[in-house]
């Protein structure tokens, strides 16, 4: 078994890309770092490094390792966060991956009341698409998943929130497409699209595969985070399909948003994994979302 010590040490000339300058950032000597990281390197079997002149620079193998040892400090750092918390103070990390959605504010807004009351309680926020925050959620580097549209499996609890995100399209403001209120799929047919990964892929069980309604060919680029796209509709290269107000439409961009006509909406929900033991951190702020969603649904229903 690796231990922690060799990680963090490996993870350090991964990160200065310099066994003298790593050795330096953890008060060692450079004989001595090298050393270790050449019998880690006889422990796993594999090349990590190539080491040149300049530049000590990761193998295939060491990108991996890179990536899993990662993972396993975060871990670590939180199962010790959690276990150090004593008494009625509450206090520690709440890890939470959050896919794009309007649905954030009131998370964001819950969190704010919580911090307030207990300053010593942190967010530490991954954005992402809902397949790496089901991969971080199964590993128990995040806590809680906000998910739009995805299926539902039965090793997660889910909680439904009082939103319903809208589909459209994002063009420029000077596009005569831009000119209606709303737009149809037979409008897109012709035109370049940039899709959500996950449109593209089929994988919003509440909207269809965007290419079955045209020339899949059309589809220019897929993403998984809006904001690099935007530049896509800035630039009139293509249509951007994303979700209602997650765009500052009031800048001096020139871009315009029209919903889909037929509305296309996929709900917001909350996931967590079954049995899942959470610090109290965490269940102070899944008791107030929770205290929050019935409220605001209860407000709806009267």
């Amino acid at each position: 078994m690796i231990e922690t010590r060799l990680l963090k040490y490996f993870l350090a000339i991964a990160r200065e890309q310099s066994i003298t300058r790593a050795a330096e950032s953890l008060f060692l000597s450079q004989p001595t770092l090298s050393r270790q990281m050449k019998e880690l390197e006889e422990e796993l079997g594999v090349q990590l490094f190539v080491r040149g002149k300049r530049q000590t620079l990761l193998t295939e193998e060491g990108v991996y390792l890179r990536a899993r040892a990662q993972e396993m400090m975060q871990l670590m750092e939180k199962t010790e966060t959690t276990l150090k918390q004593s008494g009625n103070v509450i206090a520690g990390d709440i890890y939470v991956g959050f896919g794009e959605s309007p649905a954030v504010a009131m998370l964001m807004d819950v969190y704010g009341e919580i911090q307030r009351e207990h300053p010593d309680i942190h967010l530490r926020i991954y954005s992402g698409n809902a397949e790496s925050i089901l991969e971080r959620m199964d590993k128990g580097i995040l806590d809680i998943g906000l998910l739009l549209g995805a299926p539902r499996m039965e090793k997660y609890d889910y909680l439904d929130l009082p939103y319903a995100d809208q589909f459209g399209v994002l063009m420029k403001e000077d596009h005569p497409l831009a000119q209606k209120k709303a737009v149809t799929f037979d409008d897109l047919k012709d035109v370049p699209l940039a899709l959500p990964q996950q449109a593209f892929d089929g994988q919003h069980e509440s909207l269809p595969a965007i290419w079955e309604h045209g020339d899949r060919k059309s589809v220019l680029c897929t993403y998984n985070l809006l904001y690099n796209a935007t530049y896509l509709a800035e630039q009139g290269t293509c249509f951007v399909f994303c979700l209602d107000r997650l765009v500052d439409l009031n800048g001096s961009r020139h871009l315009a948003f029209r919903p889909m006509d037929p509305p296309v909406r996929v709900p917001a929900v909350l996931v967590t994994k079954k049995y899942q033991t959470f610090s109290p951190a965490v269940r102070l702020y899944l008791e107030r979302i929770r205290a929050r969603v019935g409220k605001e649904k209860g407000e709806a229903i009267s």
